[in-house]
């Protein structure tokens, strides 16, 4: 009895050591502790590739990424990580205070598009949001980006058959640079370039001031608008006062040189003391 007892201890403790011995190979001590030391050191976040102003609209040049170390990732815990989604949902969204390049963003550094209030916080105090149609050639073929500042022009035809065929059609710069704020929708997309799923654009939204809006509004009716891109370099330097239009005849030579009407035979009719006829064959 006692060595069945024995034998039964014996063969208890070596199946207690067999699973002891296959639990510590399946768990060994300090992996979850090292998966998490390693997934810190390894954490990719995102930051600016370049110096932006408070107000600026994030482009996608603004972004860049930088790989975080287990020390610097523990004193970064609002960091945002990099994925597409998150790149996606910061195009287009507004700075909210000055950051420089190599700076980290976090999700308090900026207001993205759609977010309450959005539209009031991009526009500067005491400028107003206009939104004007354009197609594909009008809106320079879909390269313009919320952010970028134009001008906006409108071309007009003159219906007046008294007029020489040189002052009949007229382009004049309406708007110096101003900042475009939203292309269609994609300010409420994040300006994600991917999200019109190829479509033109059909409408843009410039930031105005008060007087600019209402001049906006009656070149709508005169004419037809199109808008240039300007560089950025050149940004700020307005002329003052309204520039002189562009005519028909400035731009087509052909339009100014109208042939005289070849020669011909005339007779002129008299009716009494009336004025004579003249006709021509």
């Amino acid at each position: 009895m006692i060595l069945r007892l024995t034998l039964f201890a014996l063969m208890a403790v070596g199946l207690l050591g067999f699973g002891t011995v296959a639990w510590i190979s399946a768990h060994p001590p300090g992996t979850s502790q090292s998966n998490q030391a390693a997934a810190i050191a390894t954490r990719h976040v995102i930051i600016l590739a370049r110096d932006v102003r408070a107000g600026t609209l994030l482009k996608a040049e603004d972004l860049t990424e930088k790989e975080l170390g287990a020390a610097e990732a523990a004193q970064q815990p609002l960091a945002m990580t990099v994925s597409a989604e998150a790149r996606r949902n910061l195009l287009g969204a507004m700075v909210r205070r000055p950051l420089i390049a190599g700076d980290i963003l976090r999700p308090a550094d900026v207001l993205r598009p759609g977010e309450h209030g959005f539209l009031a916080a991009v526009l500067r105090a005491g400028m107003r949001a206009v939104t004007v149609g354009v197609d594909s050639v009008s809106g320079s073929a879909g390269l313009i980006w919320p952010g970028d500042r134009v001008d906006l022009i409108l071309t007009e035809s003159i219906e007046d058959a008294t007029l020489p065929a040189g002052r009949r059609v007229a382009a004049e710069t309406v708007l110096q640079d101003v900042r475009v704020i939203a292309i269609d929708q994609q300010l409420a997309q994040g300006g994600d370039p991917s999200a019109d799923n190829g479509k033109a654009a059909r409408t843009v939204t410039l930031e105005v001031t008060e007087d600019q809006a209402e001049r906006v509004q009656v070149a709508a009716r005169i004419g037809h608008l199109s808008l240039t891109v300007r560089s950025a370099e050149q940004s700020r330097q307005v002329v003052d006062g309204p520039l002189p239009p562009v005519w028909a005849g400035d731009v087509s030579h052909a339009l100014t040189t109208v042939p005289a009407p070849p020669p011909g035979n005339v007779l002129r009719v008299y009716r009494g003391a009336a004025d004579g006829k003249e006709f021509h064959f």
